[in-house]
């Protein structure tokens, strides 16, 4: 499985982004998808995750900012990111799981300032 990450770049604080992460097989094989990332020094943390019921869980910081999707036309998932703040700098990872098996993309930098 191979999951292809996209979207990053430099957005000043306020902006948005669209990460978008296309796997190699369809996303509605995998029971859950999701969004981690990781800044510099600090540990992967979870941002967003989508399973297969279109449950959608967020890390209380990207709350109300952040939407998880699925786009089966792109065969896609996406994290729209509105109000960017300079702490959401990182580098963006998709993961996948799929029978108990977990699978990551290369990771999309973002980076907020101004």
């Amino acid at each position: 499985v191979q999951l292809q990450a996209s979207g990053g770049g430099l957005v000043q604080p306020g902006g948005s982004l669209r990460l978008s992460c296309t796997a190699s097989r369809s996303i509605f094989s995998f029971s859950h998808m999701g969004w981690y990332r990781q800044a510099p020094g600090k540990q992967r943390e979870l941002v967003a995750l989508i399973t297969g019921g279109d449950k959608t869980n967020y890390r209380d910081s990207v709350k109300g900012r952040f939407t998880i999707s699925r786009d089966s036309a792109k065969n896609s998932v996406d994290l729209q990111m509105n109000g960017l703040k300079p702490e959401d700098t990182a580098v963006y990872y998709c993961n996948a799981l799929a029978s108990g098996n977990g699978y990551w993309g290369q990771g999309t930098q973002v980076t907020v300032s101004s």
